[in-house]
């Protein structure tokens, strides 16, 4: 048996997603409760680019309602940083193509496309802990009421009708 006893296997999901899909009954989270990350995650950090922030705007704006936390925040980050370079090293490719020539003359792959790869390996993984991948979204259904946490500081004045 690989890995180490009692924890071998698929990551648990979230409970929250566990609760959006139906997948889970109010019985079988109280066995387990799981702590609630304090917080909605909203505003993107400052030292962001312009082009990061969007990218910020866009994952919060898309993501399941209030599923993002505070302490979620540094993922968020690396995902959309990562998608912003991404973005980038893909507009040099199209602009210089998969190829350039190498200081003897010789055809050799463009040094952007180490670039786009090694970002679309971390938007993958990152994308999958957050809950952005199509498989993720394929699965969930509304399986009851919408188990928000409560936050004493959220003033989203839509979370009143997202509750249970």
């Amino acid at each position: 048996m690989a890995g180490t006893p009692g924890h071998s296997g698929r990551r648990p999901k979230p409970t929250l997603l566990h609760i959006v899909r139906g997948t889970k009954t109010a019985k079988e989270r109280a066995k387990n409760p799981e702590p609630v990350a304090p917080g909605r995650l909203t505003d993107p950090p400052e030292w962001l680019t312009e082009a990061q922030k969007d990218g910020w705007r866009y994952a919060i704006e898309n993501a399941p309602y209030s599923l993002l936390r505070r302490i979620d925040r540094t993922l968020l980050t690396t995902w959309v940083v990562a998608e912003a370079i991404h973005r980038e090293a893909t507009i040099k490719v199209a602009q210089y193509g998969l190829l350039a020539k190498s200081p003897t003359g010789f055809p050799i792959q463009s040094p952007y496309l180490p670039i786009v790869n090694r970002q679309a390996l971390i938007l993958s993984r990152a994308a999958a802990e957050l809950g952005f991948t199509p498989s993720s979204r394929s699965r969930i259904t509304l399986g009851g009421p919408n188990p928000i946490p409560q936050d004493e500081d959220d003033d989203d004045p839509a979370s009143e009708f997202f509750r249970a």
